[in-house]
């Protein structure tokens, strides 16, 4: 994939270039948004931006495609690339704004890393670019390929629930009438609204009922307080959205799908990760799954575990089912308390496991999983916002 002479400069370059990628993003972004306001106004999440985690984000996968392209030629990492399409496929990503991301992105390292970036480092580096941005261009074509819709559809809330004090169910109907389009449980949607600055920013929220229904269902946390900045668009939704009310929709997205499978399962949440994990429990259910189906989640009580029925209700409904819930604070009969240990949950031979949740809560039943004898390749994850998995080591 990578020609010879390019190979070796980014082998020779990674550590400089890598370590300097913090500073690089950041000068990247500045430069970008000073010369499109409109990308920060209308496509990049602005809290993301004001936290600094899709610089970390972005600096951890050119970091991590760079390494793979020279420890792996023969490769190319489609788990990383596919991940990150998706993601852009459900904003709207078009090919041209590659080219936009290429001026200012080179630019910042030129800026940064001045008379190191002779010519020869310069064509390797934007060898790697190209190479990442072509296969994403690729990736996101079929994507939009096969969606069968182009931009964005309106859609009318149908129906609101509130699961928990800070968690709330929106229920929509497509606003022109046609059918609601299939999807593979575990996808999500990407969400646009219009903020009283005038800005239509994006989120992303998990499908959280299985496909078939004439109904599309996300359930959203509203995200305040804490270090972070207040989410945007989940404290707008939750203070403003109800039913009969119109929101704009894009087409389901996410590669964390449940595969037609009869290999035992695992599907573990924490928090408002259990989303996708309901939708997955519900097709289960539905399709009569007769392997082993063990179900873990954490959360902080029994009071903020958001569709809680669901959760128990479905895997109730499978013939093999074992239900493991974690409570921090609050006791429950069928919970234990403190967060989630694996250390005393069986693990059929052959599970293939499904993880969504915070980073921390992955890493560890990851480690567990794997040191129970799971697959590092059976062990998929979903990770809201940014993907900081390869950022932080």
């Amino acid at each position: 994939m990578l020609s010879e002479q390019s190979a070796a400069t980014v082998r020779a370059t990674l550590p400089a270039v890598g370590a300097s990628l913090g500073e690089i993003t950041e000068r990247f972004y500045d430069g970008l948004f000073t010369a499109h306001p409109e990308l920060l106004r209308d496509l990049f999440n602005r809290g993301n931006q004001a936290a600094g985690t899709q610089r970390q984000a972005l600096a951890a996968s050119i970091a991590a495609f760079a390494a793979h392209l020279v420890e792996h030629p023969d490769e190319r990492p489609d788990v990383m690339l596919s991940r990150i399409a998706h993601k852009h496929a459900s904003l709207g990503v078009a090919p041209d704004q590659y080219a936009i991301v290429h001026q200012h992105l080179f630019a910042a390292v030129a800026e940064v890393l001045g008379d190191a970036i002779t010519p020869e480092v310069a064509a390797a580096w934007d060898e790697v670019y190209w190479l990442m941005a072509n296969a994403l261009i690729a990736i996101e074509k079929r994507l939009y390929g096969a969606s069968g819709q182009t931009g964005w559809r309106t859609w009318r809330v149908a129906g609101r629930v509130e699961e928990t004090e800070d968690v709330a169910t929106f229920q929509l109907r497509p606003a022109d009438g046609d059918p609601v389009p299939d999807f593979r449980p575990g996808q999500y949607v990407s969400v646009r609204v219009e903020l009283p600055d005038g800005a239509r920013q994006i989120r992303q929220y998990s499908l959280s009922a299985a496909p078939g229904s004439p109904l599309r269902q996300f359930s959203v946390k509203r995200v305040s307080g804490g270090a972070a900045p207040d989410g945007e668009v989940s404290a707008h939704l939750h203070a403003h959205v109800r039913e009969g009310d119109a929101l704009e929709l894009s087409a389901p997205y996410g590669d964390l799908v449940l595969d037609a499978t009869e290999a035992p399962l695992l599907l573990a949440s924490a928090g408002i990760g259990v989303t996708p994990m309901i939708a997955m429990l519900e097709e289960l259910a539905r399709t009569g799954h007769g392997s082993p189906v063990t179900v873990v989640h954490a959360d902080r009580s029994p009071a903020a575990h958001a569709l809680r029925a669901d959760h128990e209700g479905f895997a109730a409904k499978l013939p093999d089912a074992d239900v493991h819930f974690w409570y921090e604070e609050g006791a429950h009969e069928s919970a234990r308390t403190g967060r989630a240990d694996l250390a005393t949950v069986p693990v059929a031979p052959g599970t293939r496991a499904y993880l969504c949740g915070p980073l921390p809560f992955m890493r560890a039943v990851r480690t567990q999983l794997i040191d129970k004898g799971v697959a590092p390749a059976d062990i998929h994850y979903e990770v809201f916002g940014p993907d900081l998995w390869l950022a932080q080591g």
